[in-house]
């Protein structure tokens, strides 16, 4: 089953984790009768949006919210069913975790809706399941199978997050780099989009729990709580990373800062030492009649002795005083 016609996948389940592949004629041949009915359309496709405006019999408001540009995650009961809006990390090829793809579903008791812009691959497991006979048997699992693999995804990119982590603390303590500033920089602006949206998921979770729809019973309530507590670790762990790069940024521009200010040390004692020098130099070098020792031939090798004591005198007084 392709999508060009905005299709994306649809399933008539069987009750015992198995479905059935529908197309477009199937879809609209569906009765109550029959089964349990998940639709899944990609909403950028004309013909899924009319669907859903003209033949899906929701209501305006809720197909807004099936087909709104920009949307946080969030649930909320209506008429008979549930809108409910997650997101999943972004595992598409070339593409950044962090920018994660939403998934807007409606459920009711007899059928799912799920409309989507992006691939998701927490869909692509549930449909695997179900040809599988291993999938959700009906709408109460749905919704449990789809937040639980939303939220397995996410664990090897925090994971990868806090190696990232712990290579810049350490790159931090092994030397010091402008370049590490970027390397932190990035890795804090990525926690920080990351956790924008699983935040709020996490409270999405917590709601549902205490959404009072019949087709919800209190195990799969316990499942949902289950993957609330997940979620609520994975922000903690993003936290703990958001602060552990805070907390390695200050130690890098401490320890910038002091190379910086060592650096600018011992430029400032180089110049202390050369500038009598310097001066002496100057004058003996202007081309004025009166200089000096033109006329003798060792004039320069005593100037060349001199300038060298002096130069030792003026390490001894730095030293002395304990400015070196």
């Amino acid at each position: 089953m392709t999508d060009g016609d905005g299709l994306v996948r649809a399933y008539l389940l069987d009750g015992a984790g198995g479905g059935r592949p529908l197309d477009w004629p199937g879809v609209r041949r569906w009765t109550l009768e029959e089964g349990f009915l998940w639709v899944h359309l990609d909403r950028a496709v004309e013909a899924a949006r009319q669907w859903l405006a003209v033949e899906s019999g929701l209501s305006q408001l809720a197909c807004e919210a099936l087909l709104a540009e920009d949307t946080r995650p969030r649930s909320a009961e209506f008429e008979n069913g549930l809108i409910v809006i997650l997101r999943g990390v972004n595992l598409n090829p070339g593409a950044d975790p962090e920018d994660m793809v939403s998934i807007r579903l409606w459920i009711d008791r007899h059928r799912v809706i799920s409309v989507r812009l992006r691939q998701l691959m927490a869909v692509s497991d549930l449909c695997a399941g179900l040809d599988a006979g291993k999938g959700p048997q009906g709408p109460a699992d749905f919704l449990v199978d789809l937040a639980a693999r939303l939220v397995e995804r996410m664990g090897p990119v925090i994971d990868d997050f806090e190696d990232d982590a712990d290579d810049v603390e350490n790159a931090v303590l092994a030397s010091v780099g402008y370049a590490l500033r970027g390397r932190l920089g990035e890795l804090r602006r990525r926690v920080i989009a990351l956790r924008r949206y699983i935040a709020p998921q996490r409270d999405v979770m917590a709601r549902l729990v205490t959404e009072r729809v019949p087709w919800l019973d209190d195990l799969h309530r316990m499942r949902l709580r289950e993957t609330a507590d997940r979620i609520t670790r994975y922000v903690e762990d993003l936290d703990a990373v958001r602060d552990r790069a805070a907390v390695t940024q200050d130690e890098l521009s401490s320890r910038l800062g002091e190379q910086m200010n060592r650096n600018m040390y011992v430029l400032a004692i180089v110049a202390g030492v050369f500038l009598p020098l310097g001066l002496l130099t100057g004058l003996l070098g202007i081309n004025v009649g009166g200089i000096p020792g033109t006329d003798t031939p060792w004039a320069f090798a005593a100037v060349a002795v001199g300038l060298g004591v002096l130069g030792a005198i003026e390490l001894w007084v730095l030293k002395r005083f304990g400015w070196i």
